[in-house]
């Protein structure tokens, strides 16, 4: 009697949460978690303008990026200012490049992520328009926020890319001096010496950089595309790279001092499985060491606590591929890119920039 009364005890009190929560059952043995669903604030709309990379300056200014996927992109990184109020970033020269035009080192061609970091924003520019192929080699463009002026380029040495790469993510580690990148193209992992300014290919065709499936699938239909290494995340807590394929089920790690100082054998025996998970695209840890990733293709947001708990942040409609992510002030800003929804031409699509409040203790 003592365990049946247990049981429906343990009964009622799942479909009580259920009822006023939301639930998101996950693979191997990861906890499931009921949570109060979060609301999402919108903070800017691109109309016709596919935006991507998002991040927030310590001093709250707003930068996000538009990828070169097509013609008609009008600027590739913009300042997000009061009132949806837009200013191409540094200036409209840098953002004057177009399809077919010659390439030059003061414009922006095919930029894929940003990112502050300090009073720095590091952009990162994949020289690579419309996946045609690499025109020159990929670089990070580094901006001084007080002057608003170029203070850095690191461009890639030639055999850390491939002609197909897309170097897709980047994480800058200021106890390293040292940039990390996923390359989405040609699967493997950079790593740029910001000392040195040399940059090496390491995971080159690696099973923990390459995709694992060949598509997603939202709500029963099937987005065909085969997308390697994409996800990235630095835990500065625990000196740990942390990297995701985006049509992939796995979350792997690798020791950043192994990165840093080992050769590629040792790198490859330092490569673990950290959990098995939705397919993410971005991914960003906060202070307290949980990471924040999306689920795609059933249009949430979720984090990972230390312990291996998942919780639900935000689900629903104003989640529309949640591409990439930016923590201040207790809020978690997210771009929604929709990639599985485009289907030619995008001139009347709206995309978004939204926040949402996170937890007390776990922003």
């Amino acid at each position: 009697m003592k365990n049946i009364f247990y049981i429906s005890l343990l009964i009622f009190v799942a479909v009580a949460c259920k009822e006023e929560a939301t639930e998101h059952e996950y693979i191997d043995n990861e906890v499931i978690s009921f949570v109060v669903p979060a609301k999402a604030i919108r903070v800017a709309d691109f109309k016709g303008q596919q935006v991507t990379g998002i991040t927030v300056t310590d001093s709250g200014r707003i930068f996000v990026n538009f990828p070169r996927w097509r013609k008609g992109v009008t600027n590739s990184v913009v300042e997000v200012g009061d009132n949806n109020k837009i200013t191409s970033y540094p200036d409209a020269k840098w953002n004057s490049w177009e399809v077919n035009q010659k390439v030059v080192p003061n414009k922006f061609v095919g930029v894929q992520s940003v990112i502050a970091v300090e009073n720095n924003l590091y952009v990162l520019d994949t020289r690579n328009p419309m996946f045609a192929k690499v025109v020159d080699a990929p670089r990070v463009f580094v901006f001084d926020l007080t002057t608003n002026q170029l203070a850095k380029t690191y461009v890639f040495d030639k055999n850390s890319f491939h002609t197909d790469s897309y170097i897709n993510d980047l994480r800058v580690d200021l106890k390293k001096n040292t940039i990390y990148f996923t390359d989405s193209g040609n699967s493997g992992l950079v790593v740029l010496d910001m000392k040195t300014g040399k940059t090496k290919r390491v995971l080159d065709n690696h099973i923990s950089t390459a995709a694992e499936v060949n598509f997603l699938t939202f709500e029963g239909k099937k987005w065909e595309r085969t997308v390697n290494s994409d996800g990235i995340a630095l835990d500065n807590l625990g000196n740990t790279l942390y990297f995701h394929a985006l049509t992939g089920y796995h979350l792997y790690a690798v020791d950043t001092d192994i990165l840093e100082n080992g050769n590629e054998k040792a790198i490859e025996a330092n490569v673990r499985v950290i959990a098995k998970t939705p397919a993410p695209d971005g991914m960003l840890f906060n202070t307290n060491g949980d990471l924040y990733f999306a689920d795609l293709e059933k249009n949430k947001i979720l984090y990972r606590k230390n312990d291996g708990i998942i919780k639900v942040l935000l689900e629903g409609k104003a989640v529309k591929w949640a591409d990439s992510f930016s923590i201040h002030d207790g809020y978690l800003y997210y771009t929604n890119s929709r990639i599985n929804e485009v289907d030619g031409d995008i001139s009347d699509m709206i995309f978004t920039l939204n926040k949402v409040l996170l937890p007390m203790d776990e922003d």
